[in-house]
């Protein structure tokens, strides 16, 4: 049974990166990437609509892109520019349509960015909700897999440690844990996360647009540097949702070098996306942000659950 779950674990990721399609940059005759003159945004080649700034027409110009052929972005449907494999036509067009339609209908592309992500999101809730509840469920049975590593801790044999799986297994029953289920809806969840972001990334619109002063297309870098240091405040919330997200995920049902190890690899991936923050446009900081503040409310409502019942079921 377990061969068949890490099979299918194994083949769903497969059918994640092969089916991903990935934002083409724009690039120079050097083979670097061209950025908005503007906004100091990397600009996407394979873009879906027509962009409206003329400098920015006039850079898509000036490195030969066809963008003749690309519909207005309030008349982008699904359909248009036709079939582009199935990621594209069936995650990302689809998507990218929802959020000029929000968009519309909201008068502004940060509130559409905000309501879609929030949505995507709720429909998820299922499934990340049932891995959060076995990462509290871990946590709960702690202190009997420790007690177990202590007990086994120099009996290599095999009878031993045929034993040790079986007891490790009436853990996992007894706490209604399932190793590989949170593998399994991450990677059921994963390809609507990559689409939504995809969709964000060639949409030009979207770029041209602002919300509470910020411009969605400037990177905070670009921004801080132009004397606008209230970008500085995409930087600092990114951080902040990161780490507390990674705090409320970490590994607290492990202990000794593995908890340093989990530690250490977590600080890392949190300086790296802070500093990665800095170089991305709003539009993308402002869905990260939501994103893992509604990641940080979920955990913590499964939280409490957990200190109400005991136990938390799913």
């Amino acid at each position: 049974m377990k061969k068949k779950k890490l099979l299918l674990v194994m083949v769903l990721c497969a059918m994640t990166l092969s089916l991903t399609g990935c934002t083409t940059l724009l690039k120079d005759g050097k083979g670097k990437a061209v950025q908005n003159p503007i906004t100091g945004q990397n600009l996407p080649k394979n873009i879906l609509c027509q962009p409206k700034e003329e400098k920015t027409l006039e850079v898509y110009k000036k490195h030969k892109v066809d963008i003749k052929e690309l519909p207005k972005c309030e008349n982008f449907v699904p359909a248009s520019g036709g079939y582009e494999g199935i990621w594209t036509t069936i995650f990302v067009k689809p998507l990218a349509w929802l959020i000029i339609q929000i968009g519309k209908f909201v008068k502004n592309y940060g509130l559409a960015i905000i309501f879609i992500t929030l949505i995507i999101r709720l429909i998820m809730y299922p499934l990340t909700q049932k891995s959060a509840v076995q990462s509290e469920n871990l946590k709960l049975a702690k202190p009997e897999l420790d007690k177990l590593e202590k007990k086994y801790k120099n009996r290599q044999d095999q009878e031993s440690m045929m034993r040790k799986s079986q007891e490790m297994l009436e853990i996992y029953k007894k706490y209604k844990i399932n190793p590989m289920s949170g593998c399994l809806y991450a990677f059921i969840q994963l390809p609507l996360f990559l689409a939504f972001y995809e969709a964000l990334n060639r949409l030009p619109l979207i770029f041209e647009e602002q919300f509470l002063g910020l411009h969605l297309g400037t990177i905070p870098m670009t921004g801080i540097m132009s004397g606008k240091i209230y970008y500085l405040i995409i930087v600092v919330l990114v951080g902040l949702v990161t780490y507390y997200s990674f705090k409320l995920n970490s590994g607290a049902s492990m202990s000794g070098d593995q908890a340093k190890q989990m530690k250490m690899m977590t600080n890392v991936m949190t300086i790296i996306i802070i500093v990665s923050s800095a170089t991305i446009s709003t539009a993308i900081g402002l869905y990260w942000i939501v994103n893992s503040g509604f990641t940080i409310l979920q955990n913590l409502f499964v939280k409490r659950r957990r200190k109400n019942d005991g136990k938390v079921s799913i």
